[in-house]
């Protein structure tokens, strides 16, 4: 597209380039705020939300790690990340590729189960799990979230990578088998290297997903030992009294991984999402 000389068109340009300027600030500034605004006291935070701290601390962050137990925190976010997501790449992978596939008994069936799976709101299904879990006995248990949160995420995986196998041409494949390659061998050192882009895209679906959730972490898990982060920051809230700036340094400690996470894997985030929407 070529840039427009003329006045008017070179005026549309400016004015484009500053509203996406302004929506860029937009975007940045509440992570800036963040940043310096947890290096702030309570009463400088009082004084004024906005402007710069007049004395920087590391007090917060110190409180964190010292008084807040923000350590079994972060261990119970990582542990509820760490183990479901592969789980949910391998399981999404293999469903999805026998989805696109194969054609056997039963396959519009379970298709529709796994839609079914993504339409209904999963905090419906809060109290029903609560009921199932207290039944067997499986509240409060450091691996109390990870099947919940597994199963929350394969529906949407599914059909991505089911949608992105589609697009691969089935010739790679029979080339394989031609040479000898069985169908594990296939699938597995054939194809899902291929799928490297929609699995990026899964990874990070699961990962924000698991991270950040909130309700069952909350309603599954009572001991303050097995509590994630999203229920660490809870604490900072008392019944008159909210240590704010407390509670800003746990959301940048919280934050941090995520953001870190988009900042050297973004490319593969956006190939990703891109490569889901076409290969469909």
């Amino acid at each position: 597209m070529k840039k427009s000389t003329t006045p008017i068109g070179m005026l549309l340009q400016v004015v484009v380039n500053i509203v996406v300027l302004l929506f860029t600030l937009s975007a940045l500034f509440p992570i800036v705020w963040m940043v310096y605004t947890s290096v702030k006291s309570n009463p400088d935070f009082s004084l004024n939300t906005i402007s710069l701290p007049t004395s920087p601390t590391l007090e917060n962050y110190a409180n964190a790690f010292e008084i807040g137990n923000i350590g079994s925190a972060i261990f119970s976010s990582l542990l509820n990340t760490v183990i479901p997501v592969p789980i949910i790449i391998l399981f999404s992978f293999i469903i999805g590729y026998f989805f696109s596939r194969i054609e056997f008994r039963g396959k519009k069936l379970l298709m529709v189960l796994f839609l079914a799976g993504m339409m209904i709101p999963i905090h419906a299904l809060l109290v029903p799990l609560f009921v199932q879990f207290k039944w067997f006995g499986m509240l409060d248990n450091r691996f109390t979230l990870i099947l919940p949160y597994i199963a929350f995420h394969l529906p949407v995986a599914i059909f991505l990578f089911d949608s992105f196998i589609k697009g691969i041409s089935r010739e790679i494949e029979e080339a394989a088998y031609i040479d000898g390659s069985s169908f594990d061998n296939t699938m597995f050192r054939v194809i899902f290297p291929i799928c490297l882009p929609i699995m990026s895209t899964v990874a990070i679906l699961s990962i924000l997903g698991t991270w950040n959730e909130f309700s069952f972490a909350l309603v599954l898990n009572k001991s303050s030992d097995l509590f994630t982060l999203p229920i660490w920051l809870t604490f900072f809230s008392g019944q008159h009294t909210t240590d704010y700036t407390g509670k800003i340094a746990g959301l940048v400690i919280t934050s941090l991984p995520i953001i870190v996470m988009y900042l050297f894997f973004s490319n593969k985030i956006m190939s990703g999402m891109t490569a889901g929407a076409v290969k469909g």
